[in-house]
């Protein structure tokens, strides 16, 4: 049979387990109101920063900060004010419109013409050749004018080139710098480069920005354009993004929601 003082001290460790679980179930106590630990768990995920001590501190304070402000708008008594439902109203319905809209887009909004009509467009732009080169950065034109002296006397490019060059990115490969286009190198480069036939050297050392390049270019071919199934997303974020083609697809929507209603 327990005592007057076990059956006190029984009642206190469970009230004090009840309020541990209750706190650990929470993220704050704001005036009684209790604010979720799962809200504060989700609003540390959408931040999209690492889940540490200092974001949830942040995160903590910004929940405090809106239910100290839902319950003072509650105390004053403005969400009962017509001109601040009005506005509720409002935001609520271009939230609501918004998200009717992406969801047609989504699923329905952007048609197979549309995607060939798009690729089209994109398909166009691939044009020119791409060149497989490679290339020996040097400081100085009469250490490039040497190489190119050792190079025509039957050095191997590769060799030199993880031997002096100094493009931190190429020189390990060999001055490899892959398939690429005229367009995506400095002038003075490119210039250089066009004129040059498969494994042939430049004559003359290629002043830029970055120094002096000695080039080599190993092989050429027509720029190919990817296929519409390759950049199908793409082409979809493009179609969605343009303003005249949403105005138009909206207004269809809204044809279509019209057709099926009944309106009296």
């Amino acid at each position: 049979m327990l005592n007057t003082r076990q059956i006190l001290t029984i009642s206190i460790l469970s009230a004090s387990f009840l309020s541990a679980t209750a706190i650990a179930q929470n993220a704050v106590i704001v005036n009684g109101k209790s604010i979720p630990k799962a809200q504060l768990d989700k609003l540390v995920q959408k931040s999209g920063q690492p889940d540490n001590p200092q974001v949830r501190n942040q995160a903590r304070e910004m929940l405090v900060t809106r239910e100290l402000i839902l319950q003072e708008a509650d105390k004053r008594g403005v969400i009962q004010k017509e001109s601040v439902r009005d506005q509720l109203e409002q935001s609520r319905m271009g939230i609501l419109v918004a998200a009717v809209f992406e969801d047609y887009i989504e699923k329905e909004g952007v048609t197979e013409s549309d995607l060939k009509a798009a690729y089209e467009t994109v398909k166009s732009q691939y044009t020119g050749k791409e060149y497989h080169v490679e290339h020996i950065l040097v400081e100085k034109e009469a250490d490039a004018k040497a190489i190119i002296v050792q190079i025509k006397g039957g050095a191997n490019f590769e060799d030199i080139a993880k031997a002096k060059s100094k493009d931190p990115g190429s020189a390990k490969d060999g001055g490899d710098l892959g398939w690429v286009s005229d367009k995506a190198l400095v002038p003075e480069f490119s210039k250089a480069m066009v004129q040059l036939k498969n494994d042939q050297v430049t004559d003359k050392p290629v002043k830029s920005q970055f120094g002096w390049h000695v080039i080599k270019v190993i092989d050429t071919r027509d720029v190919k354009a990817p296929s519409m199934e390759e950049i199908k997303d793409q082409l979809k974020q493009m179609i969605a993004s343009d303003q005249n083609w949403q105005k138009a697809k909206f207004t269809e929507m809204m044809q279509k929601l019209r057709a099926k209603a009944k309106i009296q």
